[in-house]
C-alpha cells in the first residue's frame, strides 16, 4: 500500500469518527471511548456509531419467532456479561414473561461468562412492574447496566422515560422483546435467531451461535453475521459468511440455562 493511498484512508478513517463524535452529541449521548460496549468484531463494530452499543441509550433485543426466544435471552445475558467494571448487573423479569423458558441457572451464566453473585434478579407480578422496576434500577446508579424483558406495547411516553433515565445514569438499557412491538427511541434493535451450537470433540457443547440481524442502528448501518460465543473464553466470534441467509428454517439453540 502506498503512502498516499495510507493517508487517504488515515484521513478517511479520521473524517468518519469526528462524524460519530459529532452524531452523538446531537443525540445526546456521550461521545468518550469508555462509554460504549464492543463486541470486539471489527466488522460488527465498524457498523455502531460509537463502534459499540452505546452507554446511555436504549437497546432492543427480539427474538427470530418464538421457538427463538431462548436463544435471544442468551445473547442479551453475554451482552450483561461483557459490561465492563465490579458493579452488579440487574435483570428485571415479568413472572410469566420466560416461565416457558425456565428460570435463570447458575451454570448456565457461567457459560455466558456472567457469575451469578454479581447478577441481581428481580421478579415482577406483571408488566407495569417490570416497567417501573426498570426505570427505578436505572436512575439508582448502582448496577453497570440493566437489562429487563417487557413484551407488552411501549409506548411512546414510556420509552422516552427509559430514554432519559439511562441517559442520566449514561448506562446501557437493553430490552428484551418477546413478541412486542418495537421501542421508537431505541438506539439499535437486534433480531436473533437460533443456530446450532459450537461443539468439541467429544460432541459436548462449547458454544453458543446466533444469527443476529441489526435491523435499525441509529446513525449506524444495519448488517446480519453469524455469530459465535465461546464458553471457555467468553469471547464472540465470526462464523461462515451468511451473505443472502434467512432467519427462517433455524435449528433452535439450547436453553440459557
Amino acid at each position: 500500500m502506498s503512502s498516499e493511498t495510507q493517508k487517504t484512508r488515515s484521513s478517511r478513517d479520521a473524517l468518519v469518527e469526528d462524524l460519530r463524535r459529532r452524531l452523538a452529541r446531537i443525540e445526546g449521548l456521550p461521545d468518550d471511548g469508555n462509554s460504549r460496549l464492543p463486541f470486539g468484531l471489527p466488522a460488527l463494530d465498524n457498523r455502531l456509531p460509537q463502534g459499540g452499543l452505546a452507554f446511555g441509550a436504549v437497546h432492543e433485543i427480539a427474538p427470530a419467532s418464538e421457538a427463538d426466544l431462548p436463544a435471544a435471552f442468551g445473547f442479551l445475558m453475554a451482552l450483561l456479561a461483557r459490561m465492563p467494571g465490579p458493579a452488579p448487573r440487574l435483570l428485571v423479569l415479568a413472572s410469566k414473561k420466560l416461565a416457558r423458558c425456565g428460570r435463570p441457572h447458575g451454570h448456565g451464566l457461567n457459560t455466558l461468562g456472567l457469575d451469578p453473585a454479581r447478577l441481581i434478579l428481580v421478579e415482577t407480578r406483571d408488566e407495569a412492574e417490570a416497567l417501573w422496576a426498570t426505570e427505578e434500577a436505572i436512575r439508582a446508579r448502582g448496577p453497570a447496566a440493566v437489562a429487563a424483558a417487557l413484551g407488552g406495547r411501549l409506548d411512546l411516553k414510556s420509552g422516552q422515560r427509559l430514554l432519559h433515565a439511562a441517559r442520566d445514569a449514561n448506562l446501557p438499557l437493553m430490552l428484551l422483546r418477546p413478541g412486542g412491538e418495537s421501542v421508537p427511541t431505541a438506539a439499535t434493535r437486534w433480531r436473533i435467531a437460533a443456530r446450532p451450537g459450537l461443539r468439541d470433540r467429544f460432541g459436548l457443547l462449547s458454544g453458543w451461535r446466533w444469527y443476529a440481524v441489526l435491523e435499525r442502528s441509529r446513525n449506524g448501518r444495519p448488517g446480519e453475521w453469524m455469530l459465535e460465543f465461546d464458553h471457555a473464553t467468553h469471547r464472540f466470534g465470526l462464523a461462515a459468511a451468511v451473505a443472502g441467509a434467512s432467519l427462517a428454517g433455524g435449528a433452535a439453540a439450547p436453553h440459557a440455562g
